[in-house]
């Protein structure tokens, strides 16, 4: 069963509060004035891991990407689309909105990723690019990304680090670390600084979890 969330109530947001984020304990905020990003050790156990992963395996298809840019090769991973209606995905659901502090209604349904040896998601960012052939079919309604939280499920034994190209930090996977970084500048502009590449498994396989917050209700 998922572990408790944390003991103090949240408040209700509709975008993410650094001063927030940074107050739970064990929490490391990066230095950079450039990207807003938190590590957290242990966010969630290993058996809600291994039973996060069960889902992944079971019900994974191939990844895709907005506004395709002919290469082939660009995201190369298994994606799942994590049941809503799962109680066990609720918890986890509720566990990440708490720790953002953001309305559970701004927040798209989790996803979990799937690394085999070899596979990548080569550098990009989580908001949709304004300019983009495929803007307005994945923001007209709910507006484009505000957040990531994005937790390791395991640690493969070789490679898979997230590398934030623009600010040179690069995390390793580690079983249970939560990172959770800003996709939108408080100028209400996408943050070029997010961008980040999930790099290849050199050996094992590597499964993550994502949830993305909107600027708007998600529907």
């Amino acid at each position: 069963m998922p572990s408790n969330p944390p003991s103090v109530t949240p408040p209700i947001a509709i975008d993410g509060d650094p001063e927030w984020i940074g107050a739970h304990p064990r929490i490391q905020r990066v230095p950079n004035r450039d990207l807003t990003l938190f590590i957290q050790k242990s966010f969630l156990s290993s058996d809600e891991c291994t039973a996060l992963i069960d889902r992944i395996d079971a019900n994974r298809r191939p990844s895709t990407i907005a506004d395709p840019n002919g290469d082939g090769y660009f995201r190369t991973s298994e994606t799942c689309d994590l049941d809503v209606a799962d109680p066990f995905v609720a918890e986890i659901d509720a566990k990440l909105c708490a720790f953002a502090g953001i309305d559970p209604a701004y927040g798209e349904p989790i996803q979990g990723q799937r690394y085999d040896v070899g596979q990548e998601f080569k550098a990009h960012t989580d908001f949709f690019d304004p300019r983009g052939v495929d803007f307005a079919k994945y923001c007209s309604v709910a507006g484009n990304r505000t957040w990531t939280l994005m937790v390791y499920l395991n640690q493969p034994a070789a490679g898979g680090a997230t590398r934030f190209t623009k600010i040179g930090k690069t995390v390793q996977p580690e079983t249970g670390k939560l990172l959770a970084w800003n996709n939108r500048l408080s100028t209400g502009q996408p943050n070029e600084a997010s961008l980040h590449h999930g790099m290849k498994v050199r050996t094992g396989v590597k499964h993550v979890i994502t949830k993305w917050y909107r600027e708007k209700p998600w529907e």
